[in-house]
């Protein structure tokens, strides 16, 4: 069996930027869920895409993505990357700004808009994500400093340790320096002792200090228990991650940019974007630019 995938790069507009992605945009309808991991694996990337035909007809396309460890409900950058694919191919027709379609996803329908530049090519993706949801709040400030290297005093004291989660949970970490990011190594050790085998086992640290003027804000994000030592681009954690900062007064805009992957050598922009009414959040989006990279396939017995 020969099975055709597309490599791009997600949140960038230039190549070797962004998170790396694996799109199949039409696998076997009967490919099996233990094959698509093992070819997850097999990629070694964050996350790989597969683009199947909707439980619904009423929805456009459903997908099934896997990091190199665990099928997840929902992601941001395969979402995004996957309707730049399907719309560089044509499988969506003629883009008009801007075109709709519904993903159909682990934590249900996912609406997703796909811009157009002035050719009729496919430009930046948004996509509206579940309200985040705050979760528990962690008050070992010491142990999570040392699970990241770092000292308590790097750690924010306007700001929780909190899990948020719009479908995948994520412990949020606000840092008070950027230098202070650029030194965190995350020790597998006490992430083991504090973190695995609970609800939040993924670990997003954040500060306000940035390295391009326009970004609100710096992120990194570790996840072993993925299989993701540390992920370039987080689009499921960067809608929580608006929330956050807006409720805790990190940032006063509804328009905000994230900053991720610099460490990594593979900077990354993920827009988000928050609709308030009555100083309550009723929505929030996601989105950025996406770079084709090439293309392959598997050849399967």
């Amino acid at each position: 069996m020969r099975l055709e995938y597309h490599l791009l790069d997600v949140f960038t507009d230039r190549q070797f930027g962004g998170n790396p992605l694996a799109v199949f945009p039409q696998p076997p309808p009967d490919l099996s869920p233990t094959l698509m991991q093992q070819i997850a694996q097999e990629l070694n990337l964050s996350e790989a895409a597969f683009v199947l035909p909707p439980a619904d007809p009423a929805h456009s396309f459903r997908l099934r993505i896997f990091t190199p460890l665990a099928e997840l409900p929902m992601a941001g950058h395969p979402t995004v990357g996957a309707a730049y694919a399907l719309a560089y191919l044509g499988r969506i027709g003629q883009l008009e700004p801007p075109t709709k379609i519904v993903f159909e996803l682990g934590v249900g329908p996912i609406r997703v808009a796909i811009h157009a530049d002035e050719r009729g090519n496919p430009s930046d993706v948004w996509m509206r994500q579940p309200l985040p949801q705050f979760g528990e709040i962690y008050h070992d400030r010491r142990a999570i400093a040392e699970m990241l290297s770092l000292d308590e005093s790097d750690l924010r004291v306007d700001a929780p340790l909190q899990v948020l989660s719009s479908g995948l949970p994520f412990l949020y970490v606000p840092i008070a320096t950027l230098a202070a990011m650029r030194r965190i190594q995350l020790r597998q050790d006490r992430w083991s002792a504090l973190l695995a085998g609970g609800d939040a086992q993924n670990v997003f640290v954040t500060t306000t200090e940035t390295v391009a003027a326009e970004s609100s804000a710096h992120s990194r994000m570790f996840a072993p228990a993925l299989g993701l030592g540390e992920d370039p681009a987080t689009g499921s954690a960067s809608g929580p991650l608006a929330a956050y900062l807006l409720k805790y007064g990190l940032a006063d805009s509804d328009d905000m940019i994230s900053e991720q992957g610099f460490e990594m050598g593979r900077p990354s922009f993920i827009r988000m974007r928050v609709e308030r009414s009555g100083g309550e959040i009723i929505s929030v989006a996601i989105g950025g630019n996406c770079v084709m990279m090439g293309c392959g396939a598997l050849a399967l017995d």
